[in-house]
C-alpha cells in the first residue's frame, strides 16, 4: 500500500467508535478487545499464524512473505543511498554469528544471556536473530543507563559476552567491568590500546566478522526456542534504585505484535512497507515495531545515528511506516509555530488549511494530496520522506492539539498506544478513523484491562476510574532475580498493576489521567498531582522544563523552572534587558513574565487555585540524565530534584510565609 492510495475514500471503521471495547463475560469491570472474538470468554490472542509463534519463526515467515525481499537497510554516510541485506542473507549471517557465539564458548539454550550494547544498526538485528537461532536471551544495554547500571546488569545477569558497537562503548564497559565479563565482540574496529586495556582486565576483544566467519566454519546445529522460552530481559531504569530486568518470553512479544497487526486490519504493515528505525532498540516499543515488520516481510532502514540528521535519512529512505514519540512531534509542532509567528499571511493560510484538513479527518478521510497539502503541508511531509502512511505513537502522553496537528499536516494514519515494558509494549491502541485525541484507545487483543480503586487519591472503579491493571499473553513473567519486586506488581490472580491511573470513557476507550506514586496532600487536605500541573505549564513558550513541588505542611505549591533560552533571550533583547541566561534568571521582570504566562496557561486548562504555583525559582541549567535529575527515558527523578533544589524550595516557602 503506497501513500497515495487513499484519495477521498474515508477509512473503513473496523468497529463502532461509540463502543470500542467489550466486557468479559460475567463481569462489567474487565474490558477486552472487540477484534478477537474469544476475548469475551477470557482467551487472549497469542499469535496470528500457526507457523510464527516465536521470534525465530517470525523472521523466517517474513523471508517467505517477502519472497526474499530487502530486509535491513543502512547508509554509509550523508548523500549516500541506502544499501540492503535481503532476508535470506540476513538469516544466513544471523545463523553464522549465532554459531560463532557457541564456538567462542557460550552454551546454547535459554539459560545463556548475551549483552548487546549498540545503537540501532543491522548488526543489532543480526545479533538478536543469532541469539534466537540458538535459544539464547538478548539483554540490551543502553547509554542512558550509565556505567554503574550497566555493570550492575552484567553482574546480575552473569553475562560473559557483550556485543558492542565501538571503541567508546567498549571503554565504558571496561571502566567498571564485572568479573563475569570475558568477551567483547565489536562491530566497529577498536585500537590496539583498547584491546590491550581489555586484555589487562581479562577481557578478550573479538571482531564481529571474525565471530561470523568462525561460526560459518563450525556450523553448529540450530536450537530454535520454545514459545515459553525467554527471548529478552529488558532492563527498565527506575526513578529510584537499580534497574529492574523485565523477563519477556517469545510468546509475550509475538502476542503483542500480533494483536496490534490484527487491530490495524487493512492498514497493517505488509511486505511492501518500509520502516525507519531511530527509536532505541533497547526499548520494547521499537523492538515490537521492528519484529512486526519482519513478521510481514517488510523492510527496516536504520537512521545514520545522529538525530539531527533524521530528516536527511528519511528523505533518502522514504519510509511508509514510522514509530514516533511525543518529543519528536512536539518539536515539529513548535518549529512550525515559530515559523508562523514571522508572517501574518502564512499564519492565516496555515489555520485555514488546518481547519479544512480537520474537517476531513472528522469524516475519517486521511490523505496527503488535497490542495491544502500541496499549498501548505508539502514541506512537512517531504521532510519525512513524502511517503508516510502509518505513524504509531507511544511512550508518553501527547497533547491533543499536537496530535490533531500531526494528523492534518502529515496526511497519514496516526494511531496512539499506551503500554509498558512489562506488557511487551502495547496495552491499548487507538482505532484508525477515531479522530478524537487525548485518550489511548481500547485494550489490544492479547490482554484485558481493569481499573482498581486508589482510595487515597479518591479514584474508584465504580466511577470508571482507578489504577490500570493488565492481564494477558503479553504480560511479563516477572523481574529477573527479584521475587519481591515482582510480587509488588503482579498479584495472585496474575494482574499486573501498572501504577498508572486511568479512566474509562463512555465509548469504552481508556484515558490515562494520573500516576499513582507522585501525589501529595497539601495542609488543607487537597491532593496535588504535580505531573498534571507540569504538563500544562510546559506549554508556555518561555518554559523549557518545570518541576512542581508541594508539601503536606504547606498550603500551596511552588515551581522550579528552566527557561527556554532562545525565547527568553529574544524577549530580553527586544525589551533592552542585557545579560546571559544566568543573569536573566535573576531578573524580577523576567520572572514576572514567565510566572504570569504559566498562570495564564494554568487558568485556561482549568487548574484550581491551590494547584497553581504561588512562586517560582528560575534555574539556568537544564535537568539532564548527566546531572542525575532525569531518568534514561527523560522522566523527572522527583526525589533527586527535591533534594537538589532543597535550599531554593525552602527559600520560596519562607518568602511566601
Amino acid at each position: 500500500m503506497t501513500s497515495g492510495c487513499f484519495f477521498h475514500e474515508p477509512i473503513r471503521l473496523p468497529i463502532d467508535l461509540n463502543e470500542q471495547s467489550d466486557t468479559l463475560k460475567g463481569t462489567d469491570l474487565i474490558r477486552v478487545s472487540k477484534f478477537y472474538k474469544d476475548s469475551k470468554d477470557g482467551r487472549f490472542m497469542s499469535f496470528l499464524h500457526d507457523d510464527a509463534r516465536t521470534l525465530y519463526d517470525v523472521f523466517r515467515k517474513g523471508a517467505k512473505e517477502s519472497n526474499n525481499g530487502p530486509c535491513l537497510g543502512w547508509r554509509e554516510g550523508p548523500n549516500k543511498p541506502y544499501q540492503w541485506l535481503n532476508y535470506n542473507e540476513a538469516l544466513l549471517r544471523a545463523k553464522n554469528f549465532g554459531s560463532g557465539l557457541i564456538s567462542v564458548g557460550l552454551a546454547a539454550g535459554p539459560h545463556t544471556l548475551v549483552g548487546l550494547y549498540s545503537q540501532n544498526c543491522p548488526e543489532w538485528i543480526l545479533t538478536e536473530q543469532a541469539c534466537y537461532t540458538y535459544s539464547l536471551v538478548v539483554v540490551p544495554l543502553y547509554d542512558t543507563l550509565g556505567p554503574d547500571a550497566c555493570a550492575f546488569i552484567i553482574n546480575q545477569a552473569e553475562i560473559n559476552v557483550v556485543v558492542c558497537e565501538d571503541e567508546k562503548k567498549c571503554n565504558l564497559l571496561l571502566d567498571k567491568a564485572p568479573r563475569c565479563l570475558r568477551k567483547l565482540i565489536v562491530i566497529k574496529d577498536t585500537r590496539p590500546t583498547t584491546n590491550q586495556r581489555a586484555k589487562n582486565r581479562g577481557v578478550e576483544i573479538l571482531r564481529f566478522e571474525d565471530v561470523e566467519r568462525l561460526g560459518a566454519q563450525r556450523n553448529h546445529v540450530e536450537l530454535p526456542p520454545k514459545v515459553t522460552d525467554l527471548c529478552t530481559i529488558c532492563y527498565t531504569s527506575g526513578t529510584t534504585g537499580n534497574p529492574k530486568g523485565v523477563m519477556l518470553t517469545h510468546q509475550n512479544v509475538v502476542a503483542a505484535i500480533s494483536a496490534v497487526i490484527l487491530q490495524l486490519s487493512e492498514y497493517k504493515p505488509t511486505y511492501k512497507d518500509t520502516m525507519i528505525s531511530f527509536l532505541p532498540l533497547a526499548h520494547m516499543l521499537e523492538r515490537c515495531c521492528e519484529n512486526a515488520m519482519y513478521l510481514v516481510g517488510g523492510s527496516v532502514g536504520f537512521y545514520s545515528g545522529d538525530i539531527k540528521k533524521l530528516s536527511d535519512d528519511m528523505k533518502a529512505l522514504k519510509p511508509t511506516v514510522m514509530p514516533a514519540v511525543p518529543r519528536l512531534l512536539n518539536r515539529m509542532y513548535d518549529k512550525v509555530q515559530t515559523e508562523l509567528q514571522r508572517s501574518c499571511m502564512k499564519r492565516i493560510l496555515f489555520n485555514m488549511a488546518l481547519r479544512a484538513k480537520e474537517g476531513e479527518i472528522k469524516k475519517s478521510i486521511v490523505r496527503n494530496n488535497s490542495t491544502w497539502d500541496k499549498l501548505v503541508f508539502r514541506k512537512i511531509q517531504e521532510s519525512l520522506g513524502g511517503r508516510l502512511r502509518l505513524m504509531l505513537i507511544g511512550s508518553a502522553p501527547l497533547a491533543g492539539n499536537v496530535l490533531t496537528f500531526a494528523r492534518c499536516a502529515l496526511g497519514c494514519l496516526v494511531v496512539e498506544g499506551y503500554g509498558q515494558t512489562e506488557c511487551s509494549a502495547p496495552v491499548t491502541l487507538t482505532i484508525q478513523g477515531d479522530y478524537i485525541p487525548e485518550h489511548v484507545g481500547p485494550p489490544v487483543a492479547c490482554c484485558c484491562v481493569k481499573l482498581v480503586d486508589v482510595p487515597e487519591m479518591e479514584y474508584y472503579a465504580i466511577n470508571n476510574q482507578g489504577e490500570v491493571c493488565v492481564r494477558g499473553t503479553n504480560v511479563f513473567v516477572g523481574y529477573y532475580k527479584d521475587l519481591e519486586k515482582t510480587a509488588e506488581v503482579i498479584d495472585e490472580q496474575g494482574w499486573h498493576h501498572t501504577g498508572d491511573v486511568g479512566m474509562w470513557l463512555p465509548n469504552g476507550s481508556l484515558k490515562i489521567i494520573d500516576r499513582k506514586k507522585h501525589t501529595f496532600k497539601l495542609s488543607q487536605g487537597e491532593y496535588i498531582v504535580p505531573e498534571k500541573i507540569e504538563n500544562i505549564y510546559i506549554r508556555s513558550q518561555y518554559v523549557a522544563q518545570v518541576f512542581v513541588h508541594g508539601e503536606s505542611l504547606k498550603s500551596c505549591v511552588v515551581g522550579i523552572v528552566v527557561p527556554d533560552v532562545d525565547v527568553v533571550k529574544c524577549w530580553a533583547s527586544e525589551n533592552g534587558i542585557p545579560g546571559t541566561l544566568s543573569v536573566l534568571c535573576n531578573n524580577p521582570e523576567v520572572k514576572r513574565l514567565i510566572l504570569d504566562d504559566m498562570l495564564a496557561w494554568g487558568k485556561d486548562a482549568g487548574l484550581k487555585s491551590f494547584e497553581q504555583v504561588k512562586d517560582i525559582y528560575l534555574h539556568p541549567d537544564p535537568f539532564s540524565i548527566q546531572n542525575g535529575l532525569l531518568t534514561p527515558t527523560l522522566k523527572a527523578k522527583r526525589p533527586q530534584l527535591r533534594a537538589y533544589f532543597k535550599p531554593q524550595i525552602e527559600d520560596l516557602y519562607q518568602q511566601l510565609d
